[in-house]
């Protein structure tokens, strides 16, 4: 969200110079191409592709034939500039156009566009006025078909898209898991009127329905009774108004209840029945409340029928008329519970404001095929859902010159569920819902505003020869800070807050300011020490009883999870004692009986047979990965068990990267013939999640990871780390056997769980049909 400076304005007419921060609305106008543009009665949504360059980190093996001298680098790290695609979605009230035409004019550069696609009633009033500012031909798509394709686009490609409205619950939004299947499902677009479309896939939809009682009729009919011409100030009367003053309910007919028909005392009877018999005058509040009460009942009623004839349970609502108003987002929720007694749910979408663009943009870019591709939303540029609502608000922005930007990125990898979910459709990845939870949420927010000086000194730090270092993490700081800001006012901004969130934002952020990888010299050192002690572990770890080394084993994974940057008690014991290592974090580890102790039905099962093949979710370089996970894959390689290694595919924090990890792995072969001989015969693999995160979504991993783990036939996955296995998955349940390990290294979170920090989490899971197996 930005706010444009703007002069003096009345309430029925606004002055139109306004000034438009470029990086902060349209941002990249200079790599721009492929515009669409969505106008409907008050509010234009623009959408155009750029191509971003921005900086990556990348690593690259020595050449180790030489003789290596003391000192020698493992690899070398190297910033390069990386081209990725773009979409840019704005929002802003007609009121702007021609100033918002002239600045897109003046900054564009690209002149091989030659098309505008256009959807909504209002492209054929402003088609001369698009044509003559961006000379671009203004071609009109269907408004319906680009409303479809951009509700599916979003319901694809953004988590938590679809949420409850909850009108007097602690958390007003309740966000929802998008189906993996997203067909089929009903959209009810309430603008003028109301249409009721039945979408079965891309590129199937029906309007099975409509009603010419919708959104117009509350503005029309509101207008004539309240004198009030605006949309908004009528859902503003209504949300103060009481329509019980108006309506004549079922006691004001019986006295009380109408029990033997089930209906209550407080049900409307009559809109506006007490017009006809009251001889007195109504307050417009409460004649708009009565309105909308009418017209959302009416809505609500037909939506049902029609979800109930063609059997269909997910209902998303949509158009002018919701528009992320609360009033009337609760008289729909009312009405869609009422008539269907709470079977069918109402859902809304975060970004409804913009299908009709999103949709129109696919249009014109059928030929580059976007829907092959997964995209994610790129939080550092979009400005998030906002309430509207001023009592439920402090922070509320004046609607009025206001703009929303939306931002998603191309992923490298096409992402998808882990084929091991039990119920993907009940997946959720996080451990608690900061939204549902305001002490957890307060101290979250606290603690990453806390640790943002470390980080800030860590990205320049990371690079120390390139200009402007310094100023680029400054205004990375005060980026996040806002962001921090605006949660802790609005926490349904991006869909469910939670720790996940909150990391990969910081993460956005940073790489928005050229900070790709701030970890990667820490990484770097922590692997070249880390890889002289991995011999001397392996052969501590020979010389003791079977009984024992399994024991030594999981001792060594839970100290290498121990050092981890993203935990500030453990960054600042690195940054003040750098001598900190592996015998030093076994010696700070919680004695067993551990917090979460599965240790011993885990040492039970490996008395059976091996297991097929394990999937390994690893998490920091250095100690962590060398010698903590190595020594355990070594185990499993032994016992006859294949291994895939799953590694994020770009950087966060300390984590280990799948570039970083070919060339460990590499290393450690040519050190151990176990791993050298797995490699060689295709036993251990490593894969790249997907993920730039420090936490794990399950359902949105790499395609290529899925095919293997199906091909591998895997019947073990081992998650480690606070990030993946305790703020995500701690609740996941998965088909296969599953080992969930992590040192909890926060007080506060340690505390809450019954512990102190340190204590151990050491979770087997056994799926229930495999326990019937056994039995």
């Amino acid at each position: 969200m930005a706010d444009c400076a703007r002069k003096g304005r009345t309430r029925d007419s606004m002055d139109k110079s306004i000034t438009l921060p470029p990086d902060e609305i349209f941002r990249n106008l200079e790599n721009a191409k492929r515009f669409a543009i969505d106008i409907g009665g008050s509010l234009t949504k623009l959408a155009y592709y750029s191509t971003v360059q921005h900086k990556v980190a990348k690593v690259r093996s020595f050449d180790h034939t030489a003789k290596e001298t003391e000192g020698d680098p493992l690899y070398e790290i190297s910033v390069q500039e990386e081209i990725t695609a773009r979409l840019h979605f704005i929002k802003f009230e007609n009121t702007y156009i021609e100033t918002c035409l002239d600045f897109i004019k003046d900054h564009l550069v690209n002149t091989e566009t030659k098309v505008i696609k256009a959807t909504g009633g209002g492209a054929y009033k402003f088609k001369e006025l698009i044509e003559k500012k961006l000379r671009l031909k203004v071609d009109k798509e269907d408004e319906m078909t680009c409303l479809i394709k951009g509700c599916n686009f979003v319901l694809r490609n953004i988590p938590h898209e679809a949420f409850v409205y909850a009108k007097h619950a602690d958390s007003e939004f309740r966000f929802q898991n998008t189906h993996p299947d997203i067909f089929p499902y009903l959209l009810i677009n309430i603008g003028s009127g109301v249409s009721i479309v039945k979408v079965e896939s891309e590129d199937k939809f029906e309007r099975i329905g409509g009603s010419s009682i919708g959104g117009g009729t509350f503005w029309g009919l509101g207008a004539l009774l309240t004198k009030t011409k605006r949309f908004d100030e009528l859902l503003q009367l209504a949300s103060r108004g009481q329509h019980s003053s108006v309506d004549m309910l079922v006691k004001d007919i019986y006295g009380g209840a109408y029990s033997s028909l089930g209906l209550t005392g407080d049900l409307i009877a009559s809109s506006f029945g007490k017009s006809a018999t009251t001889d007195k005058e109504f307050s417009k509040e409460d004649m708009a409340k009565s309105l909308l009460h009418m017209i959302s009942n009416d809505i609500g009623q037909l939506a049902c029928l029609y979800a109930r004839l063609h059997n269909l349970s997910r209902v998303y609502f949509g158009g002018f008329f919701i528009r992320g108003h609360p009033v009337t987002m609760h008289t729909i929720t009312y009405s869609i519970n009422f008539f269907t007694k709470g079977e069918v749910q109402a859902l809304f979408l975060r970004h409804e404001g913009y299908l009709g663009a999103i949709g129109a943009f696919l249009k014109g870019a059928e030929e580059d095929n976007p829907n092959q591709y997964s995209w994610g939303e790129n939080y550092a540029g979009s400005s998030g859902l906002m309430s509207v609502s001023p009592d439920l608000n402090p922070m509320q922005r004046a609607r009025s010159g206001t703009f929303d930007m939306l931002e998603m990125d191309r992923l490298e990898r096409q992402l998808v569920n882990l084929p091991l979910l039990q119920d993907p459709s009940s997946y959720v990845p996080d451990t608690v819902d900061l939204t549902e939870d305001a002490l957890a949420r307060e101290y979250w927010l606290s603690c990453f505003e806390d640790a943002l000086d470390g980080v800030v000194k860590r990205a320049v730090a990371s690079q120390p020869d390139l200009p402007q270092a310094a100023e680029r993490a400054e205004k990375f700081r005060q980026k996040y800070l806002h962001k921090l800001q605006t949660l802790r006012h609005q926490p349904f901004a991006y869909g469910s807050l939670t720790v996940r969130s909150l990391l990969d934002t910081r993460e956005h952020c940073l790489n928005e300011f050229n900070f790709p990888d701030p970890y990667s010299k820490v990484k770097q050192k922590e692997n070249d020490v880390a890889l002289k002690y991995f011999q001397k572990v392996v052969m501590s770890l020979e010389k003791l009883s079977w009984e024992q080394r399994q024991f030594a084993l999981v001792k060594g994974l839970l100290a290498g999870n121990v050092f981890d940057w993203g935990a500030k008690a453990i960054s600042d014991v690195l940054e003040s004692d750098p001598e900190f290592g592996f015998e030093e974090a076994k010696r700070q580890l919680q004695e067993r009986p551990w917090l979460v102790d599965c240790y011993n039905e885990w040492l039970e099962r490996l008395k059976g047979p091996p297991h097929k093949c394990a999937l390994f979710f690893v998490d920091n370089s250095g100690i962590d990965i060398i010698l903590g996970v190595f020594p355990f894959v070594r185990e499993l390689l032994c016992r006859g068990t294949e291994v895939v290694l799953a590694s994020n595919s770009g950087p966060a924090l300390n984590d280990v990267t799948n570039s970083e990890l070919q060339i460990l792995t590499e290393r450690i072969a040519a050190m151990d013939s176990v791993i050298q001989t797995a490699l060689k015969e295709d036993k251990l693999t490593l894969v790249q999640s997907g993920s730039s995160s420090p936490c794990l979504d399950l359902s949105r991993l790499d395609k290529a990871l899925a095919t293997v783990v199906l091909e591998r036939h895997t019947d073990l996955v081992v998650i480690e780390g606070m990030g993946r296995a305790i703020h995500t998955n701690y609740y996941a349940m998965l088909n296969c056997e599953s080992l969930k390990l992590a040192v909890i290294k926060n007080s506060w979170l340690a505390e809450r769980l019954g512990g102190k920090i340190f204590s151990v989490v050491f979770k087997y899971e056994v799926p229930f049909k495999s326990q019937e197996l056994k039995q």
